[in-house]
């Protein structure tokens, strides 16, 4: 286990920014940490970075307990913060060789040179890093996290002001860190990149609303939509599939049968079984996917709704 909370809890002037976390990560898995502004996402990457000190419960990263040994684990793991906070006046090259100096990185120029190279900023490695867009960076901040080497990397919100090309490049370094059996813990607003990258992800708004993997959220909210685009209109055959065990409801729109089901590669040889008997066309069949913003909105809205009735109440 990489990183453990039990109960972790912030609060400020006695209001839970953070209130009783527990999670389990394990080694190479990037783990997609969501919530709205506000929600208590870097206060949590900040404990468990030990930048700051818990209010109550327990945190243990690589081994180490939060409060008892922060020595030991600032020297391990790597951190990105949404601002970069670069030396301006400084090049690209020095910013990242007073960082491997502090880590006591064995050969810093070398490392420095293959992280700069890595993120495509060796030839802008002598100017000043005042002088670097924001996309730009972001990168040298990226290299600067990845200097030392740390088998556990906090990544808040890694692609911010990147252009496509940048952003790509960053979240295809991010799958090759994992492949290297690095774990990675995202604070992300890009629902996207964060159903692409991340193998597990918790919402978040102040207590840990879900956790599961994008496939097992899907599910968990909407079970599985199946599609049987028909030559003719469907509503005449919403019964024969109605009637299928496992089907937990049909509807007819125009051409298509639209089926929720928990088991669709169970039933869906029955269904097109019966429809072909009962001479129906079918032209093809699709799983209708809900994206991860979908998801990320019914649970936010959730949550707004319950605080709402608890305020009236």
């Amino acid at each position: 286990m990489m990183i453990k909370t039990e109960n972790l809890t912030k609060n400020f002037d006695e209001n839970a920014a953070v209130d009783r976390l527990s999670l389990e990560i394990d080694q190479g898995e990037v783990f997609g940490f969501l919530g709205p502004n506000g929600a208590g996402k870097t206060t949590t990457v900040r404990m468990l970075t030990t930048l700051i000190g818990p209010t109550d419960g327990y945190a243990n990263v690589l081994g180490y307990t939060v409060g008892q040994e922060d020595q030991e684990i600032r020297r391990r793991v790597g951190i990105l913060t949404e601002t970069p906070g670069l030396y301006d006046r400084l090049s690209a090259a020095r910013n990242l060789m007073i960082y491997a100096r502090l880590y006591e990185v064995p050969d810093p120029e070398k490392q420095v040179e293959r992280y700069l190279r890595m993120l495509g900023l060796w030839h802008r490695r002598d100017d000043l890093a005042g002088t670097f867009s924001k996309g730009m960076k972001q990168k040298l901040a990226v290299a600067r996290a990845l200097l030392h080497e740390p088998r556990v990397l906090f990544f808040d919100e890694p692609t911010a002001g990147l252009d496509p090309e940048s952003a790509k490049l960053v979240r295809d370094f991010i799958g090759e860190l994992k492949s290297e059996g690095r774990t990675i813990f995202i604070c992300t607003h890009n629902l996207d990149e964060a159903d692409r990258l991340c193998d597990r992800i918790a919402v978040f708004n102040s207590q840990l609303r879900v956790l599961d993997t994008p496939s097992g959220l899907r599910s968990r909210l909407y079970g599985h939509q199946v599609v049987f685009h028909l030559a003719q209109e469907a509503e005449p055959f919403r019964e024969i599939v109605s009637t299928v065990e496992l089907v937990d409801g049909v509807e007819a729109q125009e051409n298509k049968l639209i089926v929720n089901t928990d088991n669709p590669e169970a039933i869906n040889p029955i269904i097109i079984r019966r429809l072909v008997a009962a001479d129906v066309d079918i032209q093809f069949v699709g799983e209708i996917r809900h994206s991860l913003e979908d998801i990320y909105l019914q649970l936010i809205r959730e949550d707004d709704k319950a605080h709402e009735t608890h305020d009236i109440s």
